[in-house]
């Protein structure tokens, strides 16, 4: 049997390689996974017309330079936000999809708490950078939760890349076009890991407007995990099991087509 293919577009933060490492690991030797860092930081600041519409690009030219007809595609926040792009403009690509806490799910009649939340993202911009990353992960869970501080000594280079970056995202998700009756024409599998501690008005109501959208659509809740505690890397080996069922459902269900 042939090995899994999979793409993992990681979130706006951490890049590929460590926010993967330990799911690859759990996943095995049968599963041939690229984890793709984000176009966006390919360069030492994002281009000023950067859209989703370049991780598409950057999507299909890892497949295409693998010989990858079809492949499994997984997105983790902003990674997740490309996912759902790809998947309207490239549905016969993809044999499944897999979201963990996608970050936005296009502009479609959000509840006003989901609205005022955004104001609260767009007030980040007035923050300095050495605030803007605190500010900005308070925002992505409930309000008890206890966030790590950040590790001692100096931040890795890559970081200073991330709230550009960031910003760079919010202001792509107030006017980019997702296309739902794309969405809602995708028939192949989708999956989505929510964390139970997550801020519920922004990743519950996303996950909550895609279960209406997708027609195979199964969602799993990790009761003690947050956004910035993801289970890809706090629990792989549960998370693992969870992708492999997906997988091979959605390969079954192509051999059954």
């Amino acid at each position: 049997m042939e090995p899994k293919r999979v793409i993992l577009l990681p979130g706006s933060v951490l890049p590929a390689e460590p926010a993967y490492g330990e799911l690859i690991k759990a996943l095995g030797p049968d599963v041939d996974a690229v984890a793709k860092d984000l176009e966006l930081y390919e360069g030492d600041a994002p281009p000023p017309d950067w859209t989703l519409d370049d991780e598409i690009d950057g999507v299909l030219r890892v497949a295409d330079g693998r010989g990858w007809d079809t492949f499994h595609l997984l997105g983790y926040s902003g990674g997740g936000a490309a996912a759902l792009a790809f998947t309207a403009k490239h549905p016969e690509r993809l044999e499944s999809l897999a979201l963990l806490e996608p970050a936005w799910a296009g502009s479609w009649d959000w509840s006003p708490a989901h609205a005022e939340l955004w104001e609260e993202y767009d007030e980040l911009d007035l923050l300095p950078p050495d605030e803007f990353m605190s500010a900005f992960m308070r925002l992505g869970v409930k309000p008890d939760v206890v966030l790590p501080p950040p590790p001692p000594g100096n931040p890795p280079q890559w970081m200073g890349k991330r709230p550009a970056g960031i910003r760079a995202f919010m202001r792509t998700f107030k006017n980019y076009e997702l296309d739902r009756e794309r969405l809602a024409s995708f028939r192949r599998p989708v999956f989505l890991a929510l964390g139970g501690l997550s801020n519920p008005v922004d990743y519950g109501e996303v996950a909550e407007r895609l279960s209406k959208v997708f027609h195979d659509f199964r969602m799993e809740v990790f009761e003690e995990r947050h956004h910035f505690d993801p289970p890809h890397r706090i629990e792989p080996e549960r998370l693992a099991g969870m992708l492999r069922a997906h997988w091979e459902r959605a390969e079954n269900r192509t051999l059954r087509d």
